[in-house]
């Protein structure tokens, strides 16, 4: 008997840190490894996304941004379709084997054409509508998986696991990309989605052992939704038009600051496993910089400082950063700017603006916010690379097109405030709201 308690213990002890119930806990350790394994292969594969943009020429990304916002229009009916056809149960699984497939149908495209520009701009526009995805799918997954109460309890030791899998990811994608060719990140970013395949069906199995039946019925039902119905309730709102505003605005500041990237790492590295190792170093310290500032900054700034401020201060960091390259667009500064942006973004802004979405209506939350967060971002992408291709035909480089972002950042910084403030008005004269459990990065 004392044995078997001593054996118990470790269990125990986890359970009570982790803040579930013991029968929970195999559940919780699966799901934060699924979170690990989706994000950790995704930035494996992000660097070389960055370097298959540069293959394909710096001079054609704004088409690649299009050909991404069309891929999207095309994907997300047409998943739409799937989804309200066949449970969660045999769904889920079959779109990580879908993409494990197209992963290694990428790897010989690769080396049947020598990674030629057409393969390359495909592998972009491909890994552009595959990140998205994955994300969504998984916390659709786990929304079905868990209780709302379980949700609230496991959901943010869970997304721990993708935090530690966003530094494991391009920590392990600069070590190899000076040692393995940068094609054959493919194999383990492939690895990592068979790895968490395995957790769904540990989840599955789990799920269909606990006791209730409320989950394993959820598995049953179909997603459903059209996402274009979201557009009728967008036009209703004022508030939603505004986060439509601020979602436009938040792609032309990033979009911006990426191509600029582009061309600036472009212009200091003619290797290609030179420039993967320089991309896979950025997202290392943007997540580590994410990482630490979520578990010491985040939750003090909104409770402390308010919503408002929580979501402009990523902008007044890139009105600093933007002035900064104006004045020295080079890689250092650009390394600097790019990290402290995407770092703020991920650990402040985007947990942010999640809350805005939290005095909505069920029917805003899941259908507008569905709509915010495809088509409108992929749109805004294509919309604003197009705008910076047309500045760098008129001979801006990276200097001259960063003074002319910063009042694309202003208007930012005013927009996110506005909203900031009008949320904290809503919420003051209505009760509350059930949350969304929808997350990610």
């Amino acid at each position: 008997m004392r044995a078997s308690a001593a054996r118990r213990l470790p269990g125990t002890y986890l359970s009570s840190l982790i803040g579930c119930q013991p029968e929970e806990l195999r559940a919780a350790l699966w799901g934060a490894a699924y979170f690990f394994c989706l994000l950790a292969g995704w930035y494996i594969l992000r660097p070389l996304r960055d370097e298959m943009g540069i293959r394909g020429g710096v001079e054609e990304l704004h088409w690649l941004f299009t050909g991404t916002f069309v891929a999207m229009l095309a994907a997300v009916p047409a998943f739409g379709w799937l989804s309200s056809r066949f449970p969660r149960r045999r769904l889920v699984p079959a779109v990580y084997v879908f993409f494990i497939t197209n992963l290694l149908g990428f790897l010989v495209l690769f080396r049947i054409t020598d990674g030629g520009p057409g393969p390359a701009q495909a592998f972009f526009i491909w890994t552009s509508v595959y990140n998205l995805f994955i994300i969504s799918v998984f916390w659709s997954f786990l929304a079905d998986l868990f209780s709302r109460e379980q949700a609230g309890r496991l959901f943010g030791f869970v997304a721990a696991g993708g935090s530690a899998g966003a530094i494991a990811g391009p920590a392990l994608a600069t070590t190899l990309a000076g040692i393995v060719e940068p094609d054959n990140l493919l194999v383990i970013a492939a690895a990592f989605l068979a790895l968490a395949l395995v957790c769904v069906q540990r989840l599955l199995t789990w799920r269909a052992a606990a006791p209730g039946e409320a989950g394993s019925a959820r598995m049953t039902r179909p997603m459903g939704g059209g996402i274009f119905e979201a557009v009728p309730l967008i036009l209703r709102s004022r508030y939603l038009l505004g986060l439509c505003l601020l979602m436009l605005l938040t792609t032309a500041v990033s979009t911006f600051l990426y191509l600029q990237q582009a061309r600036i790492v472009a212009d200091a590295f003619t290797d290609s496993a030179a420039r993967t190792r320089v991309f896979a170093g950025i997202d290392l310290a943007v997540n580590i910089l994410a990482v630490l500032t979520q578990l010491f900054l985040t939750g003090r700034i909104v409770q402390r400082l308010g919503i408002a401020a929580a979501l402009g201060l990523t902008p007044v960091v890139m009105l600093l950063g933007f002035a900064a390259l104006g004045v020295a667009p080079v890689l250092a500064m650009l390394v600097v700017v790019q990290v402290l942006h995407r770092g703020m973004h991920y650990a402040v802004l985007r947990p942010a603006r999640e809350m805005l979405f939290t005095v909505l209506t069920p029917q805003e939350k899941y259908k507008a916010k569905n709509f915010i967060d495809t088509v409108v971002y992929r749109g805004g992408d294509a919309a604003n690379a197009w705008l910076y291709a047309g500045l760098a035909s008129l001979g801006l480089g990276p200097g001259g097109t960063a003074i002319i972002a910063l009042p694309i950042a202003a208007a930012w910084l005013a927009t996110a405030v506005g909203l900031g403030r009008a949320q904290t008005r809503i919420a003051a004269r209505e009760p509350e709201l059930e949350p969304a459990p929808r997350t990610g990065r």
